[in-house]
């Protein structure tokens, strides 16, 4: 049997990791700026997170959701004060479009409508809902274009205020920064307009925070930097550090009601152990404030550069656009080949930098001088 080959590949067997570095099978090692897709938010392989994800399974790696597990309720807890948002409640799935597919199905329940907007260029997954909701016809297969959704402009409320003065509109989501669309970023006005008309209409707001939140943007969440409270918020890729969670995050608004939702591996023993392992190092290292500290120095040494093939430097914290006036891909590659540095991408000319969350001063500077020399070359 041979693996479904949706995926081009570079030809390189990482195998090991430590920190924001990892080592392929010959030994090379690598500067990881891309932190397979901002999963990475304590950096590979931290021993705190490794030695309690280990003691747990050496006494139960799982158990199903009919029974109490109190490393979920910790979990709700202890999140639930590192972000502010203790009043709200904790469901616990495996993945981002796991996630926003329950928060989708939430707000459908709460306001009994169908309809969902979202923004253009928006990804929030490739599952049902989720991919419906997510502006790329070439991953939205027939079955799953269904009429649910409407693709809206980023940081212009006046469409946005007439879709939702019809009346039928369950909920908007949306990404604070854009991952896949290319590190854009909602203007903190925008939300504010959006939360407030959202509250006049009825509509359930979903701040999608799977890429942007979880401390990358330099405040626990991204929508915080607006000061708003969205009514559901979901989460995913740093909440375990590479373990499959994901979770929504549930404004008191909302009552369960037994059967509403459900999964089997949600919430599982390992998930737990990993996801308080994240907070423990979140808070001891202090690593939302380095994001923050970190991703303000990479960025303002990019503007300050005027390196050739800069068009625009976009982002927040350690989560990083830089759009260039040619393709990424020799970029990229001489940065990965040459230089040893993981980075990712968006379209055809936006390299992404989504780096984990205790990235050093000494670790950017490496970048930055390497950037310098690759654009100067290209």
């Amino acid at each position: 049997m041979n693996l479904f080959d949706v995926y081009p590949l570079f030809p390189i067997n990482i195998v090991k990791g430590k920190g924001c570095h990892v080592w392929d099978d010959k030994g090379q090692e690598y500067l990881d700026l891309y932190g397979g897709h901002a999963v990475i938010s304590i950096g590979h392989c931290h021993p705190h997170y490794v030695g309690q994800i280990a003691q747990q399974l050496s006494l139960l790696g799982f158990y199903s959701n009919s029974v109490e597990n109190k490393l979920q309720t910790e979990l709700a807890d202890r999140l639930g004060k590192m972000s502010g948002y203790e009043d709200y409640s904790l469901f616990l799935i495996n993945s981002g479009a796991e996630a926003n597919e329950n928060a989708m199905k939430l707000a459908s329940f709460h306001t009994g409508r169908k309809r969902v907007l979202s923004c253009e260029k928006a990804f929030h997954g490739r599952t049902s809902l989720a991919v419906e909701a997510t502006d790329n016809p070439k991953i939205i297969a027939p079955v799953n274009n269904a009429g649910h959704v409407t693709y809206l402009p980023l940081n212009d409320i006046n469409p946005w205020k007439s879709e939702m003065q019809k009346g039928d509109v369950a909920c908007c989501i949306v990404e604070v920064v854009q991952g896949v669309g290319g590190i854009r970023v909602l203007d903190n006005g925008f939300l504010q307009e959006l939360r407030e008309v959202c509250n006049q209409t009825g509509t359930v707001l979903i701040c999608d925070e799977i890429q942007c939140g979880y401390g990358r943007t330099g405040k626990f969440f991204a929508h915080q930097h607006a000061g708003i409270r969205p009514d559901l918020i979901t989460v995913a890729k740093g909440i375990g550090n590479g373990f499959p969670m994901g979770a929504v995050l549930i404004s008191p608004k909302f009552a369960p009601v037994y059967g509403m939702l459900g999964t089997t591996f949600g919430g599982n023993h390992l998930a737990c152990a990993a996801a308080l392992s994240v907070l423990d190092v979140m808070e001891q290292e202090k690593l939302v404030q380095n994001a923050n500290f970190v991703g303000n120095y990479i960025i303002n040494a990019l503007r300050d550069a005027q390196l050739p093939h800069l068009v625009d430097i976009r982002g927040m914290g350690l989560m990083i656009g830089i759009e260039l006036d040619i393709p990424h891909k020799d970029v990229r590659q001489r940065l990965l080949f040459n230089e040893h540095i993981f980075t990712g991408c968006s379209g055809t000319n936006v390299l992404r930098l989504l780096p984990p969350l205790c990235l050093s001063i000494e670790e950017a500077n490496q970048f930055l001088m390497a950037l310098q020399g690759v654009l100067k070359e290209v």
